[in-house]
């Protein structure tokens, strides 16, 4: 399975549902494989939250590199 289809199953299995819980969610923008920076873009309550920073660091962050090792940071797309 390609390092992309793992990152898009992980956010549909267990960050999408964290965030709908608070009326957000999140979209895929991209992965760098060279990098191994992912660009994702918080959406609904989420994106125009204070603790929109916290959020992604805490939980989408925390998530996506302990089950995808390739990740080593994700970043936000406004």
């Amino acid at each position: 399975m390609s390092v992309e289809k793992q990152i898009l199953e992980v956010i549909d299995e267990k960050v999408r549902p964290a965030l709908q819980s608070h009326g957000g969610d999140i979209e895929f923008v991209e992965f760098d494989e060279g990098n191994g920076v992912l660009k994702v873009r918080l959406q609904g309550a989420c994106g125009s939250c204070p603790f929109a920073q916290e959020t992604l660091r805490a939980q989408v962050e925390a998530v996506l590199k302990r089950d995808i090792p390739e990740i080593k940071s994700v970043v936000r797309e406004r």
